[in-house]
């Protein structure tokens, strides 16, 4: 039977002790590994095993787990969390980096601070890989999945394009019928208009 975290373990895990963590992975361990090889997406699953995946979540949390305040936060949705953006560094890494190198143009997606286009950017990858994230059920997530609604379709498939496939502008624009120029300022504009649809209050 698989076990299942009490509150006495919370309260320890929530105090910061590595031991808790732990256990509290062991307890969850089904629950975690089943959420990532649901997110995991069929292009990544050729590359990657759950279980890696999952063993890089553990690492990564024990060694953020004395910096972080587990106070009034779900542990299980905290590694979630964790999960979920080693999944995005795996599509990066496997997907992003080859056609990064080879894309000498100046690049479209520079941050703009700690709360600016590149954590966008990074939610941007999770909704559209896969619909099943846990990106889904969260608040920025369902704001995300709101706003891209309201795109135009050509604006929806030129951030697909450029930020899931990792196309260059000039590729981009031979596939819409469109000058790389143009391309560049429908992406530039897209972004900003889905941080307006957003609103401060629903940024990443």
């Amino acid at each position: 039977m698989t076990p299942t975290p009490d509150d006495a373990l919370v309260r320890r895990l929530r105090a910061g002790e590595a031991q808790a963590l732990g256990e509290f992975l062991e307890a969850c361990r089904p629950r975690l590994l089943a959420f990532v090889e649901r997110n995991l997406g069929a292009a990544l699953r050729r590359k990657a095993e759950p279980q890696d995946v999952l063993q890089e979540t553990a690492v990564y949390a024990l060694n953020a787990l004395p910096h972080t305040d587990l106070s009034r936060r779900d542990p299980f949705g905290w590694l979630c969390q964790i999960a979920e953006q080693r999944i995005i560094d795996l599509h990066r890494k496997f997907f992003g980096a080859q056609k990064r190198a080879a894309d000498r143009e100046s690049p479209l997606d520079a941050p703009a601070g700690p709360t600016g286009e590149r954590q966008l950017i990074d939610l941007l990858i999770v909704s559209m890989t896969t619909p099943s994230m846990a990106v889904a059920r969260d608040e920025r997530g369902r704001a995300l999945q709101e706003a891209l609604a309201a795109l135009p379709e050509e604006s929806r498939t030129a951030l697909r394009l450029r930020y899931v496939e990792n196309l260059p502008s000039k590729e981009i624009a031979e596939r819409l019928g469109k000058s790389d120029g143009a391309v560049r300022v429908l992406l530039t504009r897209t972004l900003a208009r889905l941080q307006q649809l957003l609103g401060p209050g629903a940024a990443p």
